[in-house]
């Protein structure tokens, strides 16, 4: 996918924090954004690569990718 034209509604900033808080903060976030919303979650937690797909997968949420950037880690999840 191409993430240069994905425009997220909201940005979540978690780098630095560790299992399970970046899922922990995903969840809460999710919750302020209408169906169809792009959250964008910037991360730094390995684990996370695992933690959100599986997360959404289970919570009816789209996974849309990830990227990499110099160690930071950046998610986009539509709400469903």
């Amino acid at each position: 996918m191409d993430f240069t034209i994905v425009k997220p509604d909201q940005t979540l900033d978690v780098k630095g924090m560790c299992c399970p808080m970046p899922l922990l903060k995903t969840k809460k976030a999710i919750e302020s954004i209408g169906s169809g919303q792009i959250l964008e979650v910037l991360g730094t937690d390995p684990g996370s690569k695992n933690d959100l797909p599986n997360w959404c997968a289970r919570c009816g949420h789209e996974f849309l990718g990830n990227k990499e950037n110099e160690g930071v880690f950046i998610f986009y999840i539509k709400k469903g």
